[in-house]
């Protein structure tokens, strides 16, 4: 049941639907970025997420491989967006990383999402677009 939360989750994030993603986290959610920077709370989260949809509006996060063990999910795969959408003639402004994500599913909704990545690619082209 958790990997299908999970799976939702993601589907809600791939189509920027923020209010889908809103009603899957819990009212005490907890992210926690590639940087170990947290955030708590879903009204919190409503508005980051925004915030990062408004950066990267086709954020992706591309699933390969999925563990589950009770509550806790494992997944492994690739995260993607282009900064602000501004597609350069050479598509610098787009990056995929590899990107893993830790997760605990609390009854049907999500806990903790936790991301694992290296983020200097898309901190350059950010900084390289100031």
């Amino acid at each position: 049941m958790g990997t299908r939360i999970v799976l939702d989750f993601i589907d809600a994030i791939n189509s920027a639907n923020v209010d889908k993603i809103y009603n899957l986290m819990a009212i005490d959610h907890e992210f926690i970025d590639s940087q170990d920077n947290k955030a708590m709370g879903k009204d919190n989260m409503r508005q980051g997420w925004m915030g990062y949809f408004a950066l990267f509006p086709d954020y992706n996060i591309e699933i390969n491989e999925i563990l589950e063990n009770d509550s806790l999910i494992y997944m492994f795969g690739y995260a993607s967006g282009t900064y602000k959408n501004l597609i350069n003639k050479d598509n610098s402004n787009f990056w995929r990383i590899p990107a893993a994500w830790r997760v605990i599913v609390k009854g049907d909704q999500i806990k903790r999402w936790q991301i694992y990545a290296d983020n200097i690619i898309v901190t350059d082209i950010i900084n390289k677009n100031k």
